[in-house]
């Protein structure tokens, strides 16, 4: 059993942050928390800010939505993007929000890149060189995008770990940043620039659920893609596809099983390998986002594995902060 023990911040809290990677039971701790503190979620996740993107990001159902107020949801259409500074910038105003209702803001999710933005701030990056992106995209036709983040490997290491080998828009912004600025991409993410204060950073401390047998976790992924897949996650893919103003190198398009579910209604590939690409690249997320979080100071782990229990976890988590109930 984990067993939560910071040492309690110098200042009162003034937000809670829960990260992990995908299928961690984020979100049951979330609500295991919301039973025993007067609490509201800012989702934390680059593919629930989507409308029309229920099935394939687990989105919290309306029952789970009526035990907590979650902001940051349905708020995009899939064919806009939403950036890591937006984040930022809204989720510290929604902060505000909801401490003046006399309520704790919960953060949870695992886009690794918005918890860095909001705790530590990110230098401002080179607007977009569409001389650059042109030339990067016709090496890709040329070569692969494996071939150009094996490229990219060589220059920013830090980065190339934390992306798919065919994650090509990803792959591509990170080669443009390190042609046109001579920098590696992950550098502006460590540079800390606009970051919060020392004190601001103690008052929102960081949790991390990271499992102590990768296993358990893989097996909890696969059953959350076959739970997806039995509840109609091809048909919302198909719908989307159907509406015609959506391309697979939007940002929507490019989450995780979306990604993959749209590849295989455009190319006829069967449901069996479909399930198997999913999983997958499922598997490879959390990798990579066990690997954000082990860079990000401060944190304080909390190891589970099937023996955690979120209502355990949550009065342990709660009374480490001096804020528990009995």
């Amino acid at each position: 059993m984990a067993n939560p023990t910071p040492s309690r911040p110098e200042a009162p809290i003034q937000a809670l942050c829960l990260a992990g990677p995908t299928a961690s039971g984020k979100s049951a701790l979330a609500l295991a928390l919301a039973e025993r503190w007067p609490v509201e979620v800012i989702s934390v996740d680059s593919a629930l800010v989507y409308r029309g993107m229920d099935i394939g990001t687990a989105k919290p159902t309306p029952g789970e939505r009526a035990a907590a107020p979650h902001h940051l949801i349905d708020i995009r259409d899939p064919r806009e993007a939403y950036s890591a500074a937006e984040f930022a910038r809204d989720a510290r105003r929604l902060m505000g929000e909801i401490r003046a209702r006399g309520r704790l803001p919960l953060l949870v999710g695992g886009t690794m890149l918005y918890f860095k933005a909001l705790l530590e701030g990110l230098d401002a990056l080179p607007a977009a060189d569409p001389a650059v992106r042109a030339a990067l995209e016709a090496e890709a036709r040329a070569r692969g995008w494996p071939a150009l983040h094996a490229e990219l490997a060589r220059v920013d290491p830090a980065t190339a770990a934390r992306l798919a080998p065919a994650d090509g828009q990803r792959i591509q912004r990170a080669l443009e940043v390190w042609r046109v600025t001579g920098r590696p991409l992950s550098t502006f993410h460590t540079a800390k620039s606009g970051a919060a204060d020392e004190e601001w950073m103690r008052a929102t401390p960081l949790f991390s659920l990271e499992p102590r047998d990768r296993a358990w976790l893989h097996e909890r992924i696969a059953r959350r893609f076959d739970a997806m897949l039995a509840g109609g996650f091809l048909d919302e893919v198909a719908a989307l596809r159907a509406r015609g103003d959506l391309t697979p190198d939007l940002p929507s398009m490019r989450c995780i099983g979306y990604r993959q579910a749209w590849e295989a209604l455009e190319a006829g590939r069967p449901l069996a390998e479909l399930r198997e690409r999913g999983i997958a690249a499922t598997r490879q997320l959390a990798k990579r986002q066990l690997t954000w979080l082990r860079g990000m100071a401060g944190r304080h782990v909390l190891a589970i594995d099937q023996e955690a229990r979120p209502a355990e976890l949550a009065k342990g988590l709660l009374q480490a902060l001096g804020i528990g109930r009995a």
